[in-house]
C-alpha cells in the first residue's frame, strides 16, 4: 500500500513511517520541516516531499498514486495558536481541506489526527465522542474545522474518511527542545539535566496520556482494514493522571526528585481530560496500552540516546 503521511518527519509521523516500512508498505513523507526533522527520516530510503499544507498544488502533487493518506501534519500547540491564530487556521483547517481535495482526486482513504482539546469547556468526564464540544483556543477550533471537513467530504462525496482524536501522545522521536514542546518530553529532559520544571497552575489538572506505539497500532489497523466512521473516535484508554502524578512517576522512574516551579495557568488549557475508550475498543480490538512507567522508561532510553 502506498501511504502519504503528512507531517511524516514529525513525532508520530516518524514512528508511523518506520512501522509502515517494517510491514512492507510504501510511505511517502510530506513535511515542511517547521517542527519535524530531516534527520528523523533521511536514512529511511523512502520518498520525502518538502512542501506546505497551505499549498494545494504541493499537496496534490505529493498525493499522486497513493492509496491512503494519514494526515498528521498540523501547526500544534495551544499557546502558539493563541499567539498566532491565523497561521494555525491556515495550516490546520485550510491544510486539511487541501488534503481532502487531493484524496478526492485519488479516491484515497484519509485518516486525520484531531485532538482531545476540541472538548474544551465541556466538563463531562470521561469524554464520549457524541457529546458536545466547545473549543477554548484557536488550535482546538482549527481541529474542529478539520473534523467538519473530513465528515462533510465523507457525506458529500462518499470519500472514505476517519477522524481520530489524540489525547496527549508521548514517546520516542518527540522533541523536548522547542518552545512548544509537549509536557512529557520537556519534563523528562529537564529532570534528566537537573533543571527546574515549570508547572502551569497547581498541577492538579489531569490528562489521559497515550504512548505512541498504541497510536501507531490503531493507525495500522485503520489502514489495513480501511476503517471508516461517521463520527470521530477518541484515541486514549481512560487512564487519567494529574500533572503532579506525572511528576511522581518521573521521580520513580528516574530515581531523582525533580525541582519544580509553579507558575500561572496558561490561556486555552483544558482543565481535565479522560477518555471513555468504548468506541476505540469496539473499533480496534486488541490494541492495548503498555504500563505507564514502562512507557516513560522507553521514552527516557530514547532521550538518552539522542543526547549522546
Amino acid at each position: 500500500m502506498r501511504v502519504l503521511v503528512t507531517g511524516g518527519a514529525g513525532f508520530i509521523g516518524t514512528n508511523l513511517v518506520r512501522r509502515l516500512l517494517a510491514e512492507g508498505h510504501e510511505p511517502v513523507i510530506f513535511d515542511d520541516f517547521s517542527s519535524g526533522l530531516e534527520s528523523n527520516v533521511n536514512t529511511l530510503g523512502t520518498r520525502v516531499v518538502r512542501g506546505s499544507l497551505v499549498s494545494p498544488e504541493a499537496v496534490m502533487a505529493a498525493a499522486q498514486g497513493v492509496d491512503a493518506i494519514v494526515h498528521l501534519g498540523a501547526r500544534g500547540s495551544v499557546p502558539r495558536s493563541v499567539a498566532h491564530p491565523v497561521a494555525t487556521h491556515e495550516v490546520n483547517a485550510t491544510g486539511t481541506l487541501n488534503v481532502l481535495e487531493a484524496a478526492r482526486a485519488q479516491g484515497a482513504h484519509v485518516i486525520m489526527s484531531s485532538s482531545s482539546s476540541v472538548y474544551g469547556a465541556n466538563p463531562m468526564l470521561p469524554k464520549i465522542e457524541r457529546t458536545w464540544i466547545q473549543p477554548l483556543s484557536p488550535y482546538a477550533a482549527s481541529k474542529v474545522a478539520g473534523e467538519g471537513y473530513m465528515l462533510g467530504y465523507q457525506a458529500s462525496y462518499e470519500l472514505p474518511t476517519l477522524v481520530l482524536r489524540f489525547f496527549n501522545v508521548f514517546g520516542p522521536w518527540q522533541r523536548p527542545d522547542h518552545d512548544y514542546a509537549a509536557v512529557v518530553p520537556k519534563w523528562l529532559a529537564k529532570a534528566m539535566r537537573g533543571e527546574t520544571i515549570e508547572v502551569h497552575g497547581t498541577g492538579t489538572q489531569t490528562r489521559d496520556f497515550t504512548y505512541v506505539d498504541s497510536v501507531v497500532d490503531v493507525l495500522m489497523q485503520a489502514l489495513d482494514r480501511k476503517v471508516i466512521l461517521d463520527t470521530p473516535i477518541n484515541l486514549a484508554f481512560g487512564h487519567r493522571r494529574s500533572l503532579l502524578e506525572l511528576l511522581e512517576s518521573i521521580e520513580r522512574v528516574l530515581g531523582v526528585t525533580p525541582r519544580v516551579d509553579f507558575t500561572a495557568p496558561r490561556v486555552g488549557d483544558v482543565r481535565d481530560s479522560e477518555n471513555d475508550p468504548t468506541v476505540l475498543r469496539q473499533t480496534f480490538p486488541g490494541v492495548e496500552p503498555i504500563d505507564f512507567d514502562q512507557a516513560l522508561e522507553r521514552t527516557i532510553e530514547w532521550l538518552e540516546i539522542r543526547r549522546h
